[in-house]
């Protein structure tokens, strides 16, 4: 059997089938979860790793929040996200599946069918390229939201998400981004000690996210040119952003934190494609990328992201001001409290907020604002040009097919050149 096929199927026959209906798969609800008025309903669209780590970490923080439906484009992944959640070994997790198979949803409308569904809240896991979409036509049913970041990978898809983001906070929707550091309670303490004056006024920062290589799958005969984009997602730009909006975002948001708001500007910025060879799985993004954002007042942050195989690893940001620095989680001799994991603390947050329970969070524009910052930097390093962020923002630019079809062909591109 094909992957994202049913036996004796085309591709059309099952786009057309997974439009209009849920697939059968051996999901029943033979769980413990016990849904009563008070228990919130989570639907899962995007099963992969990440979407599936949302939603253990949901169920982990909150003993009344069940998942009673999913989706993804392909049928295996919900297959597999569905067993790893029913069967895992967190009593708390796998009692809050109650998910039947009517509510189970496999196509590119999946996401559609979900949001159909009486389910309170949406967790997007799915990927970057489709999340503006999602995430709006979440909010337009009036249906609280955590998203992953990055919210776009374009200006086209950050101005639509803003506007869902606004339409959320009309609707008193929550609406929580997967830019966990903001709840993180080291992060927390010590950026407001940094606000308090602590390291008195910032003056430069530094931001890393320097790793080995992400995956790169290898196509297989019987993919589409859409399948293989979407089962080889990070290699191209148009489904992740490339690596400094993927991953360094992280990063970015809390520089962005530190000094309440965006860059007026990329001062100069420079990437390539260093470690990684001409083969198709590896997409068309960059390996590296350098950047210098300069903020109001004249403060500049220094970025730096890359995958290179066996190279030196450093995830962090350090803030230099005209009385001291820190490292995001300590000033000097003093260090932060460490509090519970950060991943769980973004979800229970966002609980208590859809339940009235403790403040509303609505992170949409500040995401959007951190991922175009990656944005503007992206588009910096590809074009050799400065950008100002309001230019940048309001540049038409749309990465994404207007029509997508796995009878379409989706033809790699070529690595950016600046100048080219």
């Amino acid at each position: 059997m094909k992957q994202g096929q049913q036996e004796g199927m085309t591709r059309r026959d099952f786009a057309r089938m997974s439009a209009t209906a849920g697939f059968a798969i051996a999901a029943g609800r033979a769980f413990s979860a016990d849904i009563n008025s008070d228990t919130l309903k989570v639907g899962l669209i995007g099963c992969g790793g990440r979407g599936t780590g949302a939603a253990v970490n949901m169920f982990e923080g909150d003993n009344n929040v069940v998942l009673t439906a999913m989706a993804d484009v392909f049928e295996d992944k919900v297959k597999g996200s569905l067993n790893s959640i029913k069967n895992h070994d967190n009593p708390k997790v796998s009692g809050a599946c109650a998910v039947d198979e009517d509510h189970c949803f496999a196509g590119l409308d999946a996401y559609k069918q979900l949001i159909a569904t009486d389910v309170d809240i949406v967790i997007h896991g799915a990927l970057p390229y489709c999340r503006p979409q999602h995430v709006e036509a979440a909010i337009d049913a009036g249906k609280h939201v955590f998203t992953e970041k990055p919210v776009a990978v374009d200006p086209d898809g950050i101005r639509r998400f803003i506007a869902a983001s606004q339409k959320a906070k009309k609707k008193k929707l929550s609406l929580v981004a997967g830019t966990q550091r903001r709840h993180q309670k080291e992060y927390i303490e010590t950026i407001k000690r940094i606000h308090d004056g602590d390291i008195g006024e910032v003056l430069a920062m530094r931001a890393y996210w320097c790793g080995g290589l992400p995956f790169a799958r290898e196509r297989k005969p019987e993919w589409s040119d859409l399948e293989n984009c979407i089962r080889n997602w990070y290699g191209f730009c148009w489904m992740a952003g490339d690596n400094i909006v993927e991953q360094h975002v992280h990063n970015i948001d809390v520089c962005n934190w530190v000094m309440g708001g965006p860059p007026k500007s990329v001062f100069l910025a420079s990437g390539g494609r260093t470690w990684k060879p001409d083969d198709p799985k590896y997409g068309d993004i960059y390996d590296h990328f350098s950047c210098d954002f300069e903020y109001e007042g004249g403060a500049h942050m220094s970025s730096f992201s890359r995958h290179w195989h066996h190279s030196a690893d450093g995830v962090f940001e350090d803030i230099v001001g005209t009385k001291g620095r820190s490292n995001g989680k300590r000033i000097g001799k003093w260090r932060a409290e460490r509090g519970i994991n950060p991943y769980v603390q973004e979800h229970i947050d966002l609980v208590k907020s859809v339940r009235g329970e403790g403040p509303y969070y609505n992170e949409g524009e500040r995401v959007a604002a951190s991922t175009m910052t990656a944005i503007m930097g992206r588009m910096a390093a590809y074009t050799g040009q400065r950008y100002t962020y309001k230019k940048a923002l309001e540049i038409s630019l749309n990465l994404v097919p207007e029509d997508l079809s796995f009878d379409k062909e989706y033809p790699l591109g070529p690595v950016p050149s600046p100048g080219a």
